[in-house]
């Protein structure tokens, strides 16, 4: 049982190091914010390392990587997104552009999400 159990987790860890070879980095990404009062979506193009303000949230890009081998298929990338009124982190973390609900925002204003890796 013991050998079963560490011969996936050596096969997981080594699939893990595989898929991060294959992992470029982007210097920003395009996000999408949605106003669930009013409606509105609104595109949004962020560097890695900056923070810009949608509302009253503050939503900070600490990296965006994509796959290598086809730039246009997927993004991840990992944000920090803080209620400024309330100065509480809503969320930390990475969020998945192929499955936004994954990994997303809760608020009740607001949703947030990852459409690209930008260059």
């Amino acid at each position: 049982m013991i050998r079963a159990a560490l011969t996936v987790l050596t096969l997981l860890c080594a699939t893990s190091v595989a898929a991060q070879e294959q992992v470029a980095r982007s210097g920003g990404a395009l996000l999408r914010g949605l106003d669930k009062v009013s409606g509105r979506t609104t595109d949004m193009e962020i560097a890695v390392g900056e923070a810009l303000r949608y509302g009253r949230l503050e939503v900070r890009l600490g990296e965006c990587r994509y796959p290598a081998a086809d730039p246009s298929s997927d993004a991840y990338a990992q944000l920090t997104i803080r209620d400024l009124s309330q100065n509480l982190t809503l969320f930390s973390g990475w969020m998945v552009a192929s499955s936004p609900a994954l990994s997303a925002l809760d608020d009740a204003r607001y949703d947030v999400w990852v459409i690209s890796c930008k260059s």
